[in-house]
């Protein structure tokens, strides 16, 4: 009779278990949810729609016949990232425009370049200022040096931007990412291709006044030199800032024992 019964009392427990009242749980954050549809969606703006003319110039026509010339014919769609990169240098940043001229060149779908592109933070798809700083906020450039935190201050307010905003005058981008690959001399930054290392308030400011005097000098004018990338301190890379603290003498070996053997 048992067995009888325990398909009913199964089926009876699973369409009572929605009826059981539930314990409300609070979440911690109480604020709106707000997704971001920035990496996989395109909106037209007056700068980046496809009727913006794009084309590459001579000099990258030259660039890109070699570039192919790395791939067997059916393959040539594997050179859509470099290709990418070579339009956004020309064109200031990877427009609808810039994808869709790379995919008529490579034959291959719009869409196949469109999703590399929203893949790859490297590519910005929105306009970016001539100096586009990256600042370091991983735990080594949070820990190294001064911090990554007071650098991050420092060009907010000598910009007067926040991240993901460009300065007033179309200069300066400003963004925060992971690591860059440069902890040893963290606190470090990466404008365009440039890194500069060892940084520290001040550093970073002179470094930025020198970007823009660069800029904007007129009729050979000179302002303040702009410092090499690299490490922004006594260092040439990445050696001991305090200088040589070991192997000072000659290794023990065969050539060398101890005196008193």
């Amino acid at each position: 009779m048992a067995s009888k019964l325990t398909p009913f009392l199964l089926r009876s427990a699973v369409r009572a278990a929605p009826r059981i009242a539930r314990p409300q749980a609070r979440a911690f954050s109480i604020t709106t949810c707000r997704r971001s549809d920035t990496l996989h969606v395109h909106r037209n703006s007056p700068d980046n729609n496809p009727d913006i003319p794009f084309k590459f110039n001579e000099q990258n026509e030259k660039v890109i016949a070699e570039i192919l010339k790395r791939y067997p014919p059916q393959y040539k769609k594997a050179a859509v990232m470099p290709l990418l990169d070579l339009g956004q240098r020309q064109h200031g940043f990877t427009s609808i425009s810039v994808m869709n001229e790379v995919a008529r060149r490579l034959e291959m779908p719009p869409m196949r370049v469109y999703e590399v592109a929203s893949f790859y933070t490297m590519y910005n798809r929105t306009p970016v200022g001539k100096f586009f700083i990256q600042a370091c906020t991983t735990t080594p450039c949070q820990l190294g040096g001064c911090g990554s935190d007071v650098i991050v201050k420092a060009i907010k307010d000598h910009l007067g931007i926040h991240p993901g905003e460009i300065s007033s005058d179309g200069l300066f981008s400003f963004i925060e990412v992971e690591c860059l690959g440069a902890c040893v001399n963290a606190p470090m930054i990466q404008i365009n291709d440039d890194y500069y290392e060892d940084l520290t308030p001040e550093t970073v400011v002179e470094l930025l006044k020198a970007l823009k005097a660069s800029a904007t000098a007129v009729g050979g004018a000179s302002g303040p030199k702009v410092p090499a990338p690299g490490p922004l301190s006594s260092r040439e890379t990445c050696e001991n800032i305090q200088g040589k603290t070991n192997l000072l003498d000659e290794p023990w070996g065969v050539e060398k024992t101890r005196s008193d053997l």
